[in-house]
C-alpha cells in the first residue's frame, strides 16, 4: 500500500466503532433464542478487538477502551467486577510483547497467535474465577466458549488488515 492511499487513524474508527459493535454483539447473543433447543454459543466477542488493537499499533487508548470492554462483560453477565477486564488486558499485553514476531506471519499462523491469546485470556478468567469462588468452573463450558471465541479470528483479521497501514510512524 503506498503512503498515499494510507487513511488517517482516527480513534472512532478504530476504537470506539469496534468497542460498541462488540457491546451490541454480545447483548444480541444474550437473547434467549433457540435453535433446535440449543442456546446461542457465548464468545467473548471483545477479543476481536483486543487482539486487533495490539496488533495495529501500540495506543494509550486501547488498553482503557479493553479494561472498559471488559467491565461492560462483567457487568452484563453478572460476574465479579474485574474478571474480563484483568482476562483482556493479560491477552492484550501478551500480544502486544509479541507483536513483532506476528508481523508478515500468514493468516494461518495469526489464526493460530489469535487462538494463544483467546486461550490465555480464558485461562486467565478460569483462574480469577476460581480464585474467586473457591470452587472449579466447568472445563467443557470454557473449552465451547474458547471454540466459539476462536471462530471470530476472520473479524479480528478484517479489523487488523483495515488499520494496519493507517499510521506511516509504525511502518
Amino acid at each position: 500500500m503506498s503512503l498515499s492511499a494510507a487513511r488517517p487513524l482516527n480513534p472512532w474508527r478504530w476504537l470506539a466503532l469496534p468497542a460498541l459493535i462488540c457491546i451490541g454483539v454480545t447483548m444480541l447473543f444474550a437473547a434467549p433464542f433457540r435453535v433446535f433447543g440449543l442456546q446461542l454459543p457465548e464468545p467473548v466477542f471483545a477479543m476481536v478487538p483486543t487482539f486487533a488493537w495490539a496488533v495495529i499499533r501500540p495506543s494509550v487508548l486501547a488498553p482503557f477502551g479493553v479494561l472498559l470492554l471488559g467491565l461492560f462483560l462483567d457487568s452484563f453477565w453478572g460476574g465479579p467486577m474485574g474478571l474480563w477486564g484483568l482476562s483482556l488486558l493479560a491477552a492484550y499485553a501478551t500480544v502486544l510483547f509479541m507483536r513483532n514476531m506476528m508481523s508478515g506471519q500468514s493468516r494461518s499462523m495469526m489464526w493460530a497467535w489469535f487462538a494463544g491469546s483467546t486461550g490465555i485470556a480464558m485461562l486467565a478468567g478460569f483462574l480469577f474465577t476460581m480464585l474467586d469462588s473457591l470452587a472449579i468452573p466447568s472445563l467443557v463450558g470454557v473449552l465451547w466458549q474458547f471454540l466459539a471465541t476462536v471462530l471470530l479470528f476472520s473479524f479480528a483479521d478484517y479489523l487488523v488488515d483495515q488499520f494496519e497501514d493507517a499510521d506511516v510512524r509504525f511502518r
